[in-house]
């Protein structure tokens, strides 16, 4: 998120560095919280929730795509600060755009668990920095 004024570290998870004792948790909070109970939530039950008050035209899923969106992005905000909430969000309007015409979650838990097994590795071996100013520059 270098691009939108991020810095390059995550500080609210630069405590995994090389912390083998957080691996177990956070492969439990990667795939059962992040990648299932997200995407169950945000893209499941609200984008439902959406139909059901709203209906299904190309406008109401544009709205359950937004409003989705920056919902997600709000919930990181507590524990990972505005770049979380400005990454999350760009990502739920991917998820949520994708889900809006798919109707289908499983490669949205799939893609959320490798992006965060990902961003877990990047973190893990001390590699922020250098993959942002890679991908950035």
């Amino acid at each position: 998120m270098p691009l939108l004024g991020a810095p390059p570290i995550n500080q609210a998870f630069h405590f995994m560095v090389g912390n083998t004792a957080e691996i177990p948790w956070m492969l439990y909070v990667i795939i059962i919280h992040a990648g299932i109970g997200e995407e169950i939530l945000f893209r499941g039950w609200a984008f439902e929730r959406f139909a059901k008050l709203l209906g299904s035209a190309p406008w109401a899923k544009a709205i359950a795509v937004i409003g989705t969106s920056a919902w997600f992005g709000y919930a990181h905000l507590g524990f990972q600060g505005m770049p979380a909430v400005q990454q999350a969000a760009i990502v739920g309007l991917i998820f949520g755009t994708f889900f809006a015409f798919r109707k289908n979650i499983y490669p949205l838990i799939i893609a959320h668990i490798a992006f965060d097994i990902a961003a877990f590795a990047i973190i893990y071996f001390d590699r922020e920095s250098a993959v942002a100013h890679w991908f950035f520059k």
